[in-house]
């Protein structure tokens, strides 16, 4: 087979992320594809473990696809994520391309989050937080300012302050302030977007000002956790797939679990609200809550859109 391979380089010349978040949103009015998870985890890494995640889905008739994915929280050397992607057309199964993982997840989480800012934060928003420095951060930064062009004040923080300097210093033409404070950075951000592997919270619900957004990205497994019950507890609560995320993001099952909130609190996923089949927001005073998972689904919509700018 002839199989054409999409690098990571050609994705990030030819991709945009205006473009990317209207191809999600338009996504998500369609049927809703089938998706499937598997992770594998070496208990031997605890308390962050090495994980092996594969992610298929299919949307009949259109496309088909899968993500294998590797997760090594304790990366120095190379990035934390890297994967590929195999694309197939939907009409025939046949092989249709190989796509570096690694920069289309990059893509496609910032897209997610940034459609779900795009939907639930404030139209008025001019300050974001990042909390967290690894490789997603710089993708997040670029993403929130194309959805909130308004935006004037970014802030980074990370537990270690080296690496956050680092990074804002890497964001050529965009002007970041490295905080060390997160208790004060939470209270000053009209939106928090969190990109870390922490199994315990980080954002205290008491430090959110009415109408802050916050996003929560990094959990992807039960155990993990970046914000505690009170954020929970005084948010409005949407997620990107209610079949996923519901049932294997740690900022959800655990509270959920305990009963401070249940799984009807959740309001809508993306498709929901894309759909306006659920309202978002619904006034300034609102604290809403994104919790992003990802999911197969999504992953399967960026190569799509990769695939139509590429092939």
């Amino acid at each position: 087979m002839n199989v054409p391979y999409l690098d990571g380089p050609s994705m990030a010349a030819a991709l945009a992320y205006p473009a990317l978040v209207e191809h999600l949103r338009r996504a998500h009015c369609m049927p809703v594809p089938q998706a499937q998870r598997m992770l594998l985890q070496d208990p031997a890494d605890a308390p962050e473990p090495n994980g092996f995640l594969v992610w298929p889905a299919w949307q009949p008739g259109a496309a088909l696809g899968a993500k294998l994915c590797t997760l090594f929280p304790g990366n120095r050397h190379c990035p934390t994520i890297q994967a590929v992607y195999v694309l197939f057309n939907g009409a025939d199964g046949s092989v249709q391309a190989l796509l570096d993982g690694t920069e289309m997840t990059y893509w496609k989480t910032a897209a997610d989050s940034a459609l779900g800012a795009d939907l639930l934060a404030r139209p008025d928003a001019r300050s974001l937080l990042v909390v967290g420095a690894g490789s997603m951060a710089p993708h997040m930064v670029r993403a929130y300012r194309e959805v909130r062009p308004g935006l004037e004040r970014v802030m980074l923080w990370n537990r270690t302050p080296e690496r956050a300097h680092a990074l804002a210093a890497s964001l050529q033409g965009i002007a970041v302030d490295v905080v060390t404070d997160l208790q004060s950075a939470v209270q000053a951000a009209d939106m928090v977007c969190c990109i870390t592997a922490s199994t315990q919270p980080l954002i205290q619900g008491e430090w959110l000002r009415p109408g802050t957004h916050l996003d929560l990205i990094g959990g992807y497994t039960p155990t993990m956790r970046e914000a505690d019950d009170q954020a929970v507890r005084r948010a409005r609560i949407f997620v990107d797939s209610r079949w996923f995320t519901v049932a294997h993001a740690g900022d959800l099952t655990q509270p959920i679990a305990s009963g401070v909130i249940s799984a009807n609190d959740v309001r809508a996923d993306l498709f929901e609200l894309c759909s306006g089949r659920v309202a978002g927001r619904s006034s300034p005073q609102d604290i809403t809550l994104f919790k992003s998972g990802g999911g197969a689904h999504l992953d399967l919509m960026t190569a799509q859109h990769i695939a139509a700018l590429l092939l």
